[in-house]
């Protein structure tokens, strides 16, 4: 039977020669679905956030955060390459695949950091690089080198990587940060540990064949749904909270309210779901909404940001 070491070895050994990876490996290695959340969001903190900035300009800013978030992923993948070996759901990525080499990956991940930061400051402003530069490292090395293998609060500390680029892409408007694009980092920082348990309930096997102290694993199923639920509560209230500030109108917390509604319904059917359920069907139903709830909210808040304003003329006129 392989284990991890031996994957460690074998990944960890010298090479001589490049691989003969394509395009289509290298962009895998940026991890494109979550790269998309990144730059979606960070967009949305870009067109929410008062102010203008020129439309070439801000084009180049959702650039560079993207291959930042990219940058990302690769470093993560290079680390991660002993582990997703193992685990059933990463084997076929491009490093334990064999089609791309670990240097490579690693070459690969500081190149696009480097660029992606240093361009960003040049073109945009160096607050909003130095927010990339952070987030880069906190998922790189924070989370991925320190918190993913020793606590089983790696995603909550963790999810704070995930939860920056809003405010990113907020900085490059207007160089700073402010109340409203501190609610837009919460709402993903509170969204990521009820995202991730749902995944880490009907993945717990994979995780406990690399030793990853995943919550399901470490405190059990039991607690991990109740910390599902007050996460989801959380998640609900804070989903609302740029009504409350005037980002928005009501009609856009009126939506984030059903929208919240539902997240909750759906982590008390996890919570209510038996232990050890083999199928883990409300944990999967779960892990899908979420992704369509935070997509969902920060289209809203877009919509909401620019139709406030339009439906206020239009009233006007009449």
């Amino acid at each position: 039977m392989t284990t991890i070491d031996d994957h460690a070895d074998l990944l960890s050994g010298e090479q001589v020669r490049l691989s003969e990876a394509g395009a289509r490996d290298f962009f895998e290695l940026l991890k494109p679905r979550v790269m998309s959340l990144v730059v979606f969001t960070a967009f949305a903190g870009l067109l929410l956030a008062p102010g203008q900035i020129n439309p070439f300009i801000a084009a180049i800013a959702i650039l560079c955060i993207a291959v930042g978030a990219g940058a990302s992923g690769a470093l993560n993948m290079w680390y991660d390459a002993d582990i997703d070996a193992v685990m059933s759901r990463t084997a076929r990525r491009p490093i334990p695949d064999g089609r791309i080499l670990p240097q490579e990956a690693l070459a690969f991940g500081l190149t696009l950091s480097t660029f992606s930061v240093a361009i960003l400051g040049l073109v945009v402003n160096w607050f909003a690089a130095g927010l990339l530069a952070f987030t880069i490292f906190f998922y790189a090395v924070v989370y991925t080198m320190w918190l993913k293998r020793s606590t089983p609060q790696n995603i909550v500390i963790g999810g704070a990587s995930g939860a920056f680029p809003p405010m990113i892409g907020w900085a490059c408007v207007t160089g700073g940060v402010s109340l409203d694009s501190v609610l837009l980092f919460l709402i993903i920082f509170l969204w990521t540990p009820a995202h991730f348990w749902a995944l880490a309930l009907f993945k717990m096997r994979d995780y406990g064949a690399v030793g990853i102290p995943m919550m399901p694993n470490v405190a059990g199923e039991g607690s991990t749904k109740n910390q599902i639920l007050v996460y989801a509560v959380l998640t609900a209230a804070c989903g609302v909270s740029p009504a409350l500030t005037g980002l928005v109108g009501w009609g856009y917390g009126v939506f984030a309210a059903v929208l919240g509604i539902v997240f909750v319904g759906c982590s008390i059917a996890v919570r209510q779901m038996p232990d050890g359920d083999e199928k883990m069907l409300p944990a999967k139903r779960m892990f899908a909404y979420s992704v369509v709830y935070l997509f969902a909210i920060f289209t809203a808040l877009i919509l909401a940001h620019y139709a406030g304003p339009l439906l206020d003329r239009l009233a006007g006129a009449a």
